[in-house]
């Protein structure tokens, strides 16, 4: 029988692939809500690796709706996508590779706990390497949380957390400032220079309004495409402020001004190994099926994290007005939002991540706290 790979047309181009990374709460799936909203007509495929048992993002994905078969989701929930021990990246990827002519290109959203050099890898395997070609890989950044010094080493979970933010943008070809709505021109400048000492080689700085991100700054960018020049246009960018006005030093923005194609050698050469895991992350999933106050939930979610190491809760809620609302926490800063077009069941779910943190604690102070029974 002739294998897959043989069997592929020859005439096609091989498909572009887009990897989000970024460190947890970053913003990554709310961005990629918006490039799907404004994806034209390009045909997507989104794989969405989630770092727990319940695949929170796919969903809120899904609820932008695709009447017309356009976008094609799948989850990879509870691991590290294209880790070593991952044996359902490859298949998924062939099998994308298989609909060639109903597919314009691949974003690939990392869970918040993983390096994108191991997806970057495995792209270059005998397996893949005929069928995708690397667009460019794209860091989402908190960037409130990156000026208030979150990823500065300390304790064990902020050394932990250091190192993983800084391997991440060292990965990226393109650093999404994001979460910057409200900020002057002189925090969004420090938070340039802090994300140019982590990482000076990244190619190009780029800023999230209300996390939209142009299409033409996600898409279509041909980084790592041999043969061929990248032009790069960008918006001048107009800092808020009673007396708002394009900002001066609009090279700041651009990441040519600082490295150029050239310089930016860290490219899939260098991306030969794989991250291990470390076994101090930890996600799990506690469920009620009481009914909730919103409120007194995300009170108890901002109490947990103040008590544990959790870095990032989020999942649906049942109140008990019988609607589903989303909860979202990054650290001890938690929302609570319509859950739109999102999941809909009779049971409360939450996902908690944090490193170290103690499963049964957090099950006591929600049920306390809310007078309800999480477990």
């Amino acid at each position: 029988m002739a294998s897959l790979q043989s069997s592929m047309p020859p005439a096609l181009p091989p498909i572009p692939v887009t990897v989000v990374t970024g460190f947890l709460g970053a913003g990554k799936t709310t961005l990629l809500r918006g490039l799907v909203q404004r994806r034209q007509s390009r045909r997507l495929a989104l794989l969405i690796n989630e770092f727990g048992e319940v695949a929170i993002d796919g969903d809120l994905l899904r609820a932008e709706g695709d009447a017309q078969g356009q976008v094609q989701i799948q989850d990879f929930a509870h691991g590290l996508i294209a880790y070593g021990d991952d044996e359902h990246f490859v298949p998924a990827m062939l099998a994308l590779a298989a609909r060639r002519a109903q597919i314009d290109h691949v974003l690939i959203e990392t869970s918040g706990l993983a390096l994108p050099s191991a997806v970057m890898e495995v792209l270059q395997s005998p397996e893949l390497a005929l069928h995708f070609v690397l667009d460019a890989t794209l860091a989402v950044v908190d960037t409130p949380l990156l000026l208030e010094q979150a990823f500065a080493s300390g304790d064990a979970v902020r050394d932990a957390t250091a190192q993983l933010f800084a391997r991440q943008l060292e990965c990226a070809d393109v650093v999404v400032l994001n979460k910057i709505d409200g900020m002057e021109e002189a925090p969004l400048l420090q938070a340039e220079q802090t994300v140019r000492s982590l990482a000076p080689n990244v190619r190009f700085l780029e800023l999230a309004y209300d996390a939209r991100l142009d299409i033409r700054l996600a898409l279509g960018l041909r980084l790592h495409q041999a043969g061929t020049s990248v032009h790069h246009h960008y918006t001048p960018v107009a800092m808020p402020g009673e007396r708002a006005t394009v900002a001066a030093e609009q090279w700041r923005f651009n990441g040519h001004a600082h490295s150029g194609l050239g310089a930016h050698s860290h490219g899939l050469s260098t991306h030969k190994h794989f991250h291990e895991q470390d076994p101090g992350w930890q996600s799990f999933t506690l469920r009620s099926a009481d009914a909730q106050d919103a409120e007194a939930l995300r009170r108890a979610v901002v109490a947990v994290a103040l008590d544990q190491p959790i870095l990032r809760s989020k999942g649906f809620v049942v109140t008990g007005h019988g609607r589903t609302e989303l909860l979202q926490a990054v650290r001890a800063r938690a929302v609570v939002a319509e859950a739109g077009g999102g999941k809909r069941a009779g049971t409360s779910e939450l996902v908690f991540i944090g490193y170290h943190p103690s499963r049964a604690r957090v099950a006591q102070l929600l049920s306390s706290l809310t007078a309800t029974d999480w477990h």
